[in-house]
């Protein structure tokens, strides 16, 4: 796979896929460069490997003699299996994640992203209400020991309820089984190895179990049973100010799991967030029921390795 710029940062995680997938990952630098440099290298490296893909990763203008170069590859290097796409066509079919630009200018994401129509909302509920009443029987089947197990290692609230941003933005109560130590020190990000969290609190974390009591959400209809994560409403504020098209996530109400929840581990920073929101904002714009399903799958894949994610 050859990739023309560097507009879009593969994650460790991404660069170390790609190169399991493909034999060669290139990457040639488009910005700044004078386009007959660029391309001698790109005719040095066609001449020498069997590229699939030619991913345009370029923020840049692209120069129209570099457009009719790359119209012209296949016929010049008989590379008759090679595709042209974009970076955003390329995350899409490969990541199963939607590209952010760095600003807030491409029109695009306000067509593209859109709210379950009718038919689509029915059949979510359909399956929020099945699920939810099956996590119900578990929760309340579960929540004495539970109770039990958190009495014992950090005496206090068996709930832990934060105000969480659903639908539109607005504010909703969300109920986790606590996993902290009661009035410990403030951070919004839970760290790796982090002494505010119990012991029974990590095993908690780790099964996902703690997320069960918001199947009473569920079942209420502040929330999905499959959706974007019900982030903190002062996250929020901070996220909608650093991140492009942060609030398009909101057009869906949130989920107890989700496809970011499975495809991207606990977020630390803004950058993870925003690699989370690619994730939720392909999750609206191709939903479909096998998404739904699938999504449903590999959170139970998740909770029985104890990932955590």
């Amino acid at each position: 796979m050859l990739i023309l710029g560097e507009k879009y940062k593969f994650t460790d995680v991404e660069l170390r896929r790609l190169n399991k997938k493909f034999d060669k990952v290139d990457i040639v630098k488009y910005a700044t460069r004078p386009f007959a440099e660029v391309q001698l290298q790109i005719e040095n490296l066609l001449k020498n490997h069997n590229y699939k893909f030619l991913i345009i990763n370029t923020k840049e203008f692209i120069d129209p003699k570099m457009i009719k170069f790359l119209t012209l590859l296949q016929f010049r290097f008989n590379h008759k299996r090679l595709k042209i796409l974009t970076i955003e066509k390329f995350l899409e079919k490969f990541f199963h994640k939607c590209y952010i630009p760095e600003d807030d200018r491409d029109l695009e994401f306000l067509s593209n992203i859109r709210p379950y129509n009718d038919f689509e909302y029915a059949t979510k509920r359909v399956i929020d209400y099945i699920g939810g009443a099956i996590l119900y029987v578990i929760f309340f089947a579960i929540k004495f020991h539970v109770k039990k197990k958190i009495d014992e290692q950090s005496p206090g609230k068996l709930y832990f309820i934060q105000n969480r941003v659903g639908l539109n933005l607005k504010n909703f109560r969300c109920y986790k089984f606590r996993t902290m130590h009661e009035h410990c020190v403030h951070n919004p990000y839970t760290q790796k190895n982090d002494s505010r969290v119990f012991e029974f609190g990590k095993f908690m974390r780790k099964t996902r179990m703690d997320e069960l009591p918001q199947c009473i959400n569920v079942l209420r209809g502040d929330m999905h049973l499959i959706g974007p994560r019900a982030e903190w409403n002062i996250l929020v504020r901070n996220y909608e100010k650093a991140i492009p098209y942060y609030n398009e996530r909101h057009l869906v109400r949130p989920g107890i799991t989700g496809w970011a929840q499975v495809n991207y581990p606990y977020g630390e920073n803004i950058e993870d967030a925003k690699q989370k929101l690619m994730y939720d904002l392909y999750y609206i714009k191709y939903w479909s029921l096998w998404l739904e399903i699938k999504t449903i799958l590999m959170t139970i894949a998740v909770m029985i390795r104890k990932k955590g994610l």
